[in-house]
């Protein structure tokens, strides 16, 4: 009924870790919730569900406790339910989570042969003489990626985590997306055993796309907890970048090149945890001040609050991957798998690969300068609003959760002989390999294994930052420089809070080079003094982005179900002997899949109930026209 291996227990570390600190948090965050009953009871099923999820042993268990995750988490989103646009994320997230359920339902369908109290070991053998297993590995992607938020799939995040309480989206950014990668990693190795080199392909392609897709998308945003929503999409790319790779190398028969990129993709999962997390309660406790998420508001609060403005540099710091942080370390490790693929010989490889470590690289450059955006327009400069102005530090308990969080990140940092240590026992459990004391054949440095491969030592690098800065200071308390503070010089013109970089003026020049990702509705309006036609007393530029999936894909899609759907009303109402020749072809197209998918396949078969189809819905459907 539970399993209790390596994976599951470095994931339920992993849930812990990001629910202590929330925790503290989430109880000075209560008085500011007027459903606090239905917030807590929610809150903790939420964290046991999680926790179920990654130590069910059989199918039956794990799908009770992933709905019962998607359940109480869809409730968390409506805890603010005064919102309209509270309900229409919550109703968007309820679909797209049981979206992802019915693959989930019919992968354990086929796995199980119908009997969902088998466990995973039971299911591989099953999985191993399934006709189709590229249509099981389909399932699974859809069913656990939906859920991670993986673009196309990844359009409920920037709704879902804006719309609930800064508690919750710490949780559901930090946690319950790592919980979908606990689901993949459980799938692949214990019930899908004969991999193919595609489906490390199409891993390694999916997250080249996500990181970029969102940290491009991050980038036009001014809604904060939107922006950190969009970059969860982005780290979740560069998660499976390493899983990807893992795959690729796994399928051509080279473990330990393979065991390097699974801990890559384990480690960026932990760090992903702690700095999105600190992050969005960092982004909490700003909103909780100032009562807005639109960073156009902000300014000035470093400080007026400045743990959450020093917390909130640290996570910055991290997520924008600068040594010697550790999302530095992960994306290293990611980095050097990527690179120590340049031996191997084949054209899909050869194709794929470049374009991940371009894709890699340029979300790198595109997130530090995000969160210089992020951070300078939030806590430095003058102050953009009323409630700005007047903001101070939030309680004690807020500020605990935060400084505990604080603390996760850079043990991250300090200690990852520790970390990888762990890391190290899932991969030699899976795959049976141990590669730890290549990695650290000593504590000082961190060694690539492919090669030609890279070291760097997290810990030297620290060590010469904090000397370098240390002696700085003292060299300039040395000099004795004299120093005067007055008004900031603007060639004549008075300074305020409008005559600063804002959020959108910041983003312009990468906004204007992707218009046709963004495809921006752009809005300018300005109050002319009479009498001029260039002096104007008053102007104000919006920009309103369209995010291309959801209006391609989604929207599309919906206006296709909505014609469906009238032509079906239509013929159930009007011409019933039409329906019941539809429902009749349903029947027979459904009876003739199962046999293909579950029994032995032929093409003649096929030939002939495909000719069956055709003359059936010609004459039971169709009909004559006339």
């Amino acid at each position: 009924m539970f399993v209790f291996d390596n994976l599951s227990i470095l994931f339920v570390f992993l849930i812990m870790l990001g629910v202590v600190p929330n925790l503290f948090y989430s109880f000075g965050y209560l008085p500011h919730i007027k459903r606090k009953v239905h917030y807590l009871v929610h809150y903790f099923g939420f964290i046991i569900s999680m926790l179920g999820v990654v130590i069910a042993g059989n199918a039956l268990v794990f799908l009770l406790f992933w709905e019962l995750m998607s359940l109480t988490s869809w409730q968390l989103i409506l805890t603010e339910i005064e919102d309209k646009s509270t309900i229409k994320a919550a109703r968007f997230y309820f679909f797209m989570t049981h979206f992802g359920f019915v693959f989930l339902l019919l992968f354990f369908l086929i796995v199980t042969n119908g009997n969902l109290e088998i466990d995973f070991n039971s299911m591989k053998i099953i999985a191993s003489n399934f006709a189709y297993p590229t249509l099981l590995f389909f399932f699974a992607v859809l069913g656990l990626l939906s859920k991670a938020g993986v673009v196309p799939m990844h359009v409920w995040l920037p709704y879902a985590h804006p719309a609930a309480p800064s508690p919750v989206s710490a949780l559901m950014s930090g946690v319950m997306l790592k919980v979908a990668i606990y689901g993949l990693f459980r799938f692949l190795f214990d019930i899908l055993s004969n991999w193919q080199l595609e489906w490390g392909v199409l891993i390694l392609i999916l997250g080249a796309i996500s990181s970029l897709v969102g940290v491009l998308y991050a980038l036009s945003e001014h809604d904060i907890k939107a922006l950190l929503a969009n970059h969860s999409i982005e780290n979740i790319g560069i998660i499976l970048l390493g899983f990807g790779m893992g795959m690729i190398f796994l399928s051509l028969k080279l473990p330990t090149l393979s065991a390097f990129a699974f801990m890559a993709a384990l480690f960026h999962s932990f760090n992903h945890m702690s700095f999105k997390s600190l992050l969005f309660m960092g982004a909490g406790s700003v909103l909780h001040q100032t009562k807005t998420k639109n960073m156009e508001k902000y300014g000035g609060l470093i400080k007026a609050m400045p743990i959450t403005a020093f917390t909130f540099l640290l996570a910055s710091i991290s997520i924008s991957a600068l040594p010697p942080t550790n999302g530095f370390l992960s994306e290293w490790m990611i980095f050097q798998s990527l690179l120590g693929s340049s031996s191997i010989d084949n054209i899909s490889l050869k194709l794929a690969i470049p374009f991940s470590v371009f894709a890699l690289a340029l979300t790198g450059g595109l997130a530090i300068a995000c969160f210089v955006k992020v951070f300078g327009i939030t806590f430095l400069g003058l102050h953009r609003s009323t409630n700005a102005k007047h903001a101070h530090e939030v309680n004690t308990m807020m500020k605990i959760g935060m400084i505990l969080m604080s603390l996760v990140v850079v043990s991250l940092m300090l200690f990852t002989p520790f970390y990888m240590k762990l890391f190290d026992g899932v991969t030699n459990q899976l795959l049976h390999v141990s590669i730890y004391n290549k990695i650290f054949p000593n504590i000082w440095s961190m060694h690539s294994i492919s090669d030609n491969g890279g070291i760097v030592s997290p810990l030297i690098l620290l060590a010469g930052l904090i000397v370098l800065t240390l002696s700085i200071y003292a060299i300039y308390k040395s000099l004795n420089i004299k120093h005067r503070v007055y008004h900031t010089w603007a060639c004549g013109y008075n300074t305020s809070a409008k005559t600063q970089y804002s959020a959108t003026g910041f983003a312009g020049p990468i906004r204007r080079f992707f218009t046709w990702l963004y495809n921006p509705d752009e809005h300018f309006e300005k109050e002319v003094i009479p009498g001029h036609k260039t002096k104007f007393k008053d102007a104000s530029f919006s920009v309103h982005v369209r995010p291309l999936f959801e209006r391609s894909l989604y929207q599309s899609s919906v206006k296709w179900t909505n014609k469906m759907s009238y032509y079906v009303y239509r013929l159930a109402h009007f011409e019933q002997s039409r329906y019941a020749a539809m429902i009749f072809n349903i029947l027979l197209s459904v009876l003739f899949s199962y046999r293909i998918f579950v029994h032995e396949f032929s093409w003649a078969t096929l030939a002939l109930e495909s000719v069956v189809m055709i003359i059936s819905i010609k004459v039971l459907l169709i009909g004559d026209k006339k």
